[in-house]
């Protein structure tokens, strides 16, 4: 049987070595072409978002995405939409202003309108959404931790769709009243700012809104999730024509003007999604009356001056019948203890 040269063996080893070696940074960077060629498709249509926020723990900051050539922007509903209109920034760095047009709580979904008339903005088409099973790679765009604050792009994460379940989740005390299905991500998608941010696949195609931080329920771990836009666009597109009322709207007394608010005392309640969300504090911003009163975050508001107080509707409007001066008794529970604080109502700040 005729052999090969042992030298001509250690050329052609080494030569497929080589080779091997060659084969994968050649499919890698066609990979990354295809990923760039994705984001440069993808980043024009993000914008980021910039409104309330300041308390601690509490960031001023998130993400969102244009449905619109006329700037429409979907997003997550969050207290940084909590003022009257927000600045959005650009792909280009181009500063806006924006109002929410429209919101969903229960979806944690907002709607947002760039005030600038006349603008001719590349966007998502709701109609060429798609679905996505275990399995799937994908893509997740969103401005967390405030990286993009100009023209630089959104950040962008690689993962795999882990599942499709029901969402069972909590913020703090207060469980999550939406219970449809949420995309799972195999990926730290749902960081502070991230919220509103985009998951598409790897190709590009609309996927799902990332969510807000949220913990598992029994786990008490963070979940990485994402809301599909199979649940969102049908209250999106109602939202843009003026045909959609959410509870939150339509249960508002818009005769009472309340002239306290949870924050003149250094709270943040709970979002109030239902008609009676159950008045859980939130947050207590340090410094603040509350924080001086011992309040903290997960304590159950249940009365206000000897008034029952069934939902944080209520409770903002009995701080809303208050003036300077009055005493202000609050009973919270807390764990199993019921907790009497007092305090008298400080002068409101001049915001003029």
């Amino acid at each position: 049987m005729n052999t090969l040269p042992s030298d001509r063996l250690r050329f052609l080893a080494a030569y497929a070595v080589l080779l091997a070696g060659l084969l994968v940074p050649v499919q890698s960077l066609a990979q990354v072409d295809t990923n760039e060629q994705v984001s440069q498709m993808i980043q024009p249509k993000m914008v980021k978002i910039f409104g309330a926020g300041g308390l601690r723990n509490l960031h001023s900051y998130s993400t969102g995405f244009l449905v619109s050539p006329e700037g429409h922007i979907v997003t997550v509903w969050s207290h940084v939409l909590d003022r009257d209109q927000v600045t959005v920034i650009l792909a280009n760095g181009r500063k806006e202003t924006a109002a929410v047009l429209g919101a969903e709580p229960q979806l944690d979904l907002a709607v947002l309108k760039i005030v600038r008339e006349g603008l001719q903005l590349p966007y998502f088409d709701l109609e060429e959404t798609t679905s996505a099973v275990p399995g799937t790679r994908i893509l997740a765009f969103s401005n967390m931790f405030k990286v993009a604050t100009g023209d630089e792009p959104v950040s962008i994460l690689h993962g795999v769709i882990a599942a499709k379940t029901k969402l069972t989740a909590r913020r703090g005390a207060y469980e999550v009243p939406y219970d449809g299905p949420v995309y799972i991500i195999d990926a730290i998608t749902n960081n502070p700012g991230a919220g509103g941010g985009l998951v598409t696949t790897t190709d590009g195609q609309l996927l799902a809104m990332i969510g807000k931080e949220l913990r598992n329920n029994e786990s008490n771990t963070w979940i990485n999730y994402a809301m599909p836009m199979s649940e969102l666009t049908p209250v999106i597109r109602q939202i843009m024509s003026g045909d959609y009322v959410s509870q939150q709207t339509k249960n508002d007394n818009e005769d009472n003007p309340l002239s306290y608010q949870p924050l003149d005392f250094g709270i943040l309640m709970v979002p109030d999604v239902v008609f009676r969300t159950p008045a859980y504090i939130e947050v207590v911003e340090d410094g603040s009356i509350a924080a001086e009163l011992n309040l903290r975050p997960g304590d159950l508001v249940l009365f206000v001056n000897d008034n029952l107080v069934q939902s944080c509707r209520e409770f903002r409007e009995q701080l809303g019948n208050l003036e300077a001066g009055d005493d202000l008794s609050l009973i919270v529970r807390r764990d199993d203890a019921l907790i009497t604080v007092e305090t008298l109502v400080p002068n409101k700040p001049d915001t003029n």
